[in-house]
């Protein structure tokens, strides 16, 4: 392979991977950073960080709470929260053709934080979402053992890793009625008398801290590394989660009122990916990348609310609705190489909606591009940036708000709206 090639696959993987962070569907965020294993020398590492700010806000809204129940366009700032997704990978060999690499990043994710017409709005159903956010951490280990063919060579890649699950989630709950059916609205949560010490509540926090749990990725992978071709298809496991948590209710003061135990139940899902990559000429590198995400199996996050203490003496199921359709993911681009120091990458992206009745994460067209500069042989410095085009949607209102089924509590539109994503890695050859 030429230094100029090599130059434009040191920055690849990181225009790729900002690209895959910039708007990703559903909940997708970062990916670990198995690449890390085509890195030649003993010893590497890579670390970098993304930050992502998505600018997606509500162009209507319908609710029988706000304006007579007409459609109206809300004043409220954009409700997507911008993130940041880090990620690091360090790669040893054991043998000259078997390595191991450790990588941790944020797998999924998801942040919103809601402004006041949209929180009153949600109030048909009793409660009115102020804010959300989950995150999933994933740590794992990979391994690949490379032997030669008669002509280039082949991989066989496989690991585990561990997911751990954090979601929280506060509400407003309706003007100041309490929670056994008195005057002043419908029941927050469409179930019976939760008892005494929650009457009065101005809002509940629902949250979730789950422990890591196991899953695995195995792989096979082609190249002739005299013209940079490599073509690699990798399987990631989904893994299920049942997280512990807590119901916590405050007063209008912040003052602690309750809090109820909570159990919650739900999948991540698994994917298969197919990246394929070659010199196409002197310093110039084509690349293309499909991948199927399996978000269909994310239909409901269901929990239970602990009441075992209050008249109840029970446990209360309740769920989170999504009934999302399977994702995938298109991407292709080219790479120049400048100079033996310098090489640039463009790639363009386009990923598959996942939304069916409950939210927007609709399809989106992301262009992404990357720079890296090999200072020498042992260090390597990429940057890149990100430009998505989130297309526009709509959600109806369920036929009873708090009823469950297809619709969400209140119904809204989202217009064609942008997300914009930075950042940077640093490689680094012992």
């Amino acid at each position: 392979m030429t230094r100029g090639i090599r130059t434009i696959t040191i920055g690849l993987g990181f225009a790729t991977a900002l690209t895959s962070v910039a708007m990703a569907g559903g909940f997708s965020r970062g990916t670990a950073d198995t690449d890390i294993l085509y890195e030649e020398g003993g010893v590497v590492t890579r670390m970098g960080v993304s930050y992502v700010m998505p600018q997606r806000g509500y162009d209507s809204i319908t609710s029988p709470f706000l304006n007579g129940g007409l459609a109206f366009s809300p004043t409220d700032d954009d409700y997507s929260d911008a993130y940041a997704v880090p990620s690091f990978a360090g790669k040893f060999d054991l043998t000259d053709d078997f390595r191991c690499a450790g990588t941790m990043t944020d797998a999924y994710g998801a942040g919103a934080s809601y402004g006041p017409q949209a929180i009153a709005a949600g109030m048909a159903d009793g409660t009115g979402t102020e804010s959300q956010k989950f995150t999933s951490t994933e740590i794992g280990a990979t391994c690949g053992f490379k032997f030669d063919l008669a002509k280039g060579r082949a991989w066989i890649i496989g690991g585990v890793f561990g997911e751990d699950f954090k979601f929280s989630q506060t509400v407003r709950l309706l003007s100041d009625a309490n929670l056994d059916g008195a005057p002043g609205g419908p029941h927050p949560f469409g179930v019976l008398d939760l008892g005494g010490p929650v009457d009065g509540a101005n809002s509940g926090t629902l949250s979730f801290d789950g422990r890591y749990e196991l899953g695995y990725r195995i792989g096979l992978a082609y190249e002739i590394p005299e013209i940079a071709l490599r073509a690699q298809l990798l399987y990631r496991s989904a893994v299920k989660h049942n997280p512990s948590g807590s119901f916590d209710f405050v007063d209008f003061s912040g003052a602690d009122l309750a809090s109820y135990s909570t159990m919650g139940y739900g999948t991540l899902p698994q994917s298969l990916e197919l990246k394929v990559q070659s010199g196409i000429a002197p310093g110039w590198l084509a690349f293309g990348s499909v991948k199927w995400t399996d978000w269909s199996v994310v239909q409901t996050l269901d929990y239970t609310i602990d009441t075992s203490a209050t008249v109840l003496g029970t446990a209360i199921p309740t769920e989170l609705e999504y009934f999302w359709q399977d994702g995938w993911t298109v991407s292709g681009g080219v790479g120049h190489a400048f100079n033996d120091m310098v090489s640039g990458s463009m790639s363009l992206t386009w990923d598959k909606g996942v939304s069916t009745t409950e939210d927007v994460f609709t399809d989106t067209w992301t262009l992404g591009g990357g720079l890296a500069i090999a200072a020498n042989s042992n260090t390597k410095l990429s940057v890149g940036g990100a430009i998505s085009y989130l297309t526009a949607g709509s959600v109806a209102a369920e036929a009873v708000p708090g009823g469950g089924g297809p619709g969400d509590t209140f119904a809204y539109s989202v217009g064609n709206d942008w997300s914009y994503a930075v950042g940077g890695n640093l490689l680094i050859n012992f």
